[in-house]
């Protein structure tokens, strides 16, 4: 690729070592990798040594000067933001008001409030840069190949129904997520942190923004933050109602996404097949006959791929202004927080009836 957009990645933990060096690895003709950054001198060392196997050029950056030095490299046109969720918003605007495009990782944000004030600070960055830096939020759901296939069958099961949304999770001791501090600081815990991708998830199959909702909440489990348990009714703008259901720890994990209409019924559910993880997909049609199918899990490396595309024309056509993805959206993702604020509101308030915020 003729001069490929140079990136930075802000993050040593967990999900940058596991799967952004892994899945940027496989896209590595895209773009270069120029650094990494951490808070920490060690955290940085660590994850720049795991990713010089496929980067063997990768700068170690770390603590505040390593950051204005990425803030000033002028060669560095994308960022991704890969840091504790209470402190990516501020980091990202931070990053945009220097011009860099953003990736920021899931959740948008830690509430509505913190969502509203970032939009409100992005839109005057763009009022005063020419070309308008891209502010994308990394929700792989909207990328996975299941969730775009399936919803263009949407139309076929007819008039929707029902919706059931049903997360038994597995956020134990042996879950590498499970010790991570600023998840069991953050206000929501799991429920808003985990949540966000199921939310996403079921917006993107439905097509259709929620409208309200009402929910029960509860702390059961000591040793996860509350809560950690949430069942909650909602209703979408068409009318039609749905469950969601989210336990953050249970022995037998089930996860599943089923929309009831007219003419026919769409699952989604979370498995393995031959080895690789994905989503197990099937139709029930007005014909009596199922198709199924299953897409293994490419969410991540989709995502990753189109902020890449972005940035990329976004510089060719810099001093104008380009319409990135929209799935990629910070708005997209401050959607989904939107509904999970106002389930974790109502359940707050014993199950009173909440509007979900609209953005």
């Amino acid at each position: 690729m003729e001069n490929p957009p140079q990136i930075a990645v802000l993050g040593g933990g967990i999900f940058v070592r596991t799967q952004y060096i892994p899945r940027l690895a496989e896209i590595s003709h895209l773009f270069v990798l120029k650094a990494i950054w951490s808070r920490s001198q060690e955290s940085a060392n660590i994850t720049v040594e795991l990713a010089r196997k496929n980067f063997p050029d990768v700068e170690c950056k770390w603590g505040e000067d390593g950051l204005d030095e990425i803030i000033n490299d002028s060669s560095i046109t994308g960022v991704a933001v890969v840091l504790a969720g209470q402190f990516q918003v501020e980091m990202s605007l931070r990053l945009l008001k220097a011009g860099k495009h953003v990736l920021q990782e899931k959740p948008a944000a830690a509430s509505i409030s913190e969502a509203e004030t970032a939009l409100s600070h992005y839109n005057s960055i763009c009022a005063s840069i020419p070309g308008q830096p891209i502010w994308a939020v990394a929700e792989n759901y909207r990328f996975e190949p299941a969730f775009v296939e399936c919803k263009k069958l949407m139309e076929e099961i007819g008039d929707m129904m029902s919706i059931q949304v049903i997360v038994e999770g597995s956020m134990n001791s042996s879950n590498p997520y499970f010790s991570s501090s600023w998840r069991r600081n953050f206000t929501g815990g799991f429920i808003l942190d985990m949540g966000v991708h199921f939310i996403a998830g079921l917006r993107m199959l439905v097509g259709c923004e929620i409208a309200s909702v009402s929910a029960i909440t509860s702390h059961v489990d000591t040793m996860l933050p509350p809560p950690d348990n949430i069942s909650s009714v909602f209703q979408l703008e068409n009318g039609c109602s749905g469950v969601f259901v989210m336990v953050v720890s249970t022995r037998a994990p089930k996860i599943f996404w089923r929309v009831v209409g007219l003419k026919g019924t769409l699952q989604l559910e979370r498995g393995n097949k031959e080895g690789s993880h994905g989503y197990q997909f099937s139709f029930h049609g007005a014909d009596g006959q199922c198709k199924s199918s299953f897409y293994p899990f490419s969410g991540v490396t989709e995502e990753l791929k189109t902020f890449i595309h972005d940035i990329s024309q976004a510089t060719l056509k810099k001093g104008s202004r380009y319409e990135a993805e929209t799935r990629l959206s910070f708005v997209e993702g401050a959607r989904d927080v939107a509904v999970l604020d106002a389930m974790l509101e109502s359940g707050m308030r014993q199950g009173a009836l909440v509007q979900v915020k609209k953005f």
